[in-house]
């Protein structure tokens, strides 16, 4: 086992967050659309050009040197000529930013006092334009970790980039509906002693932005980048991952790999999909940002602040339903994670809630274990389960095969899982065990769930086992 301390290890994340709101510059919806929604196709050679300190970024001069062409695909529906660089940007939106004040409030920072828009130079394709728009939002924060404070200097609200679809040796081709949507991007100070303290503090930030409701859900919409370096070794900067499960096995992947090399200058890396990383060009610098005349600066006053409501964090929500219905922590803390309408379902059905919970949160889970769904279940669904649960027309086994079936596209048939009367279940109880002498109890459970199963309930049946079995 690695050593971390005796490593001098040090540890940052950067952690990238989509909002739900719309584009961030443009009127156009945050919609990202497959292959088959396209609408048109554009082409573009990207040149590096000075920034503020009137240097080029060396990242910038790495990525021109590759001669690439660029072919941008989007469509009507999600994209306009703001995305095209064909328009000067709409103002901010007003959602994205109240909600980036919000993280920011949550996360313990200093508000920006003017909301300044700059253009940071991009020239890899991901931005037709060449270059990324990108303000601070708050300064000189913190989250309270497991390990004690873990220092949050900055966090930025910027426009998502285009998504990379393809690529050949000369061109490569990108996606534009991403492009505009509302990024975060929320980076912490080297804080971070190990391995496992990086995954929760990337899990920390991803509740508190979940907190405002307004996190954007879907593959692509979290990223994680990851700064790394050890004693005698440069900085090294990881990106191209969005489980926050993997973050340990690529932190150890790194440092092994660094432990081998000799004088190697800083860089950045991309992760694999077998969590190991591939150079991908040198570490950008400060000459890639430069003002963003088109925008006006804004003003964040004190009246104005008055206005941002903060809100409730998922850690207390959680605790609160688990505390009103008497709920096991992970389910309660799963119930807020995925947004799951549960108070809904407790109000509306006089079911025991921890039934309620086991059937949203784990049914889904072990069928989707042991079969091959064709189906996923919607709320519909789930009400067709607990009202015939409430009737008393199936049992609890029975609700979980009913799920099953729909799950695997098969129309349920309730006859099959009809409940039979406690008397009906005794009276095949009291012969089996006489017929089937020195047979243990699980044994004889099993005969009886093979026989009745989705008909009784197993609790009910163990007990009348109990009495019969001497």
């Amino acid at each position: 086992m690695l050593d971390y301390k005796k490593l001098g290890f040090m540890c940052g994340l950067e952690v990238h967050y989509q909002l739900s709101t719309r584009k961030l510059f443009c009127h156009c919806p945050n919609l990202v659309h497959d292959s088959n929604s396209i609408s048109y196709k554009i082409q573009r050679n990207l040149m590096a050009f000075e920034g503020e300190s009137g240097k080029k970024d060396i990242a910038a001069e790495y990525e021109e040197s590759k001669n690439k062409t660029f072919i941008y695909e989007g469509s009507n529906s999600s994209s306009c000529l703001v995305e095209l660089d064909e328009s000067p940007p709409f103002p901010i939106d007003q959602g994205a930013l109240k909600t980036s004040i919000q993280v920011a409030m949550l996360l313990n920072m200093k508000i920006v006092n003017e909301v300044i828009v700059m253009r940071k130079i991009v020239i890899d394709g991901s931005n037709v334009s060449g270059y990324q728009r990108t303000t601070l939002i708050g300064r000189d924060g913190f989250l309270e970790t497991s390990k004690g404070k873990v220092k949050i200097p900055t966090l930025y609200l910027e426009e998502d980039a285009a998504q990379k679809t393809s690529k050949t040796k000369d061109t490569v081709t990108y996606n534009l509906s991403r492009l505009g949507i509302p990024l975060l991007e929320i980076a912490t100070s080297p804080d971070l002693q190990d391995p496992e303290h990086a995954k929760e503090t990337a899990y920390l930030i991803g509740m508190v932005v979940k907190s405002t409701g307004k996190a954007h859900r879907g593959i692509g919409s979290i990223r994680q980048d990851v700064n790394i370096s050890i004693k005698n070794h440069s900085r090294i900067e990881l990106k191209g991952f969005q489980d926050l499960r993997s973050i340990p096995k690529v932190i150890d992947y790194e440092i092994l790999r660094q432990l081998k090399e000799k004088n190697e200058s800083s860089h950045v890396r991309k992760v694999e999909p077998n969590l190991t990383t591939s150079y991908l060009r040198p570490m950008p610098g400060s000459s890639r940002l430069y003002p963003e005349t088109d925008l006006k600066t804004i003003q964040i006053s004190k009246e104005f602040l008055k206005t941002i409501e903060i809100p409730e964090l998922l850690t207390e929500r959680a605790l609160n339903f688990e505390k009103k219905y008497n709920l096991p922590s992970d389910h309660a803390r799963e119930i807020v994670s995925e947004n799951i309408p549960f108070d809904y379902y407790a109000e509306k059905y006089k079911i025991e809630p921890k039934i309620i919970a086991n059937l949203l949160i784990e049914a889904p889970k072990e069928i989707s274990s042991r079969f091959i769904i064709k189906k996923q279940l919607k709320q519909k669904d789930f009400e067709f389960v607990f009202d015939n649960l409430e009737n008393k027309k199936i049992s609890r086994e029975a609700a979980f095969e009913v799920l099953k079936d729909i799950s695997l596209d098969i129309k349920p048939n309730l006859l099959k899982y009809q409940t039979i009367s406690l008397g009906e279940l005794e009276a095949f109880i009291k012969d089996l065990v006489e017929k089937n002498k020195g047979v243990s109890i699980s044994g004889l459970m099993g005969d009886v769930m093979k026989r009745y199963r989705g008909s009784v309930d197993g609790k009910s049946a163990m007990e009348l086992l109990k009495k019969y079995v001497r």
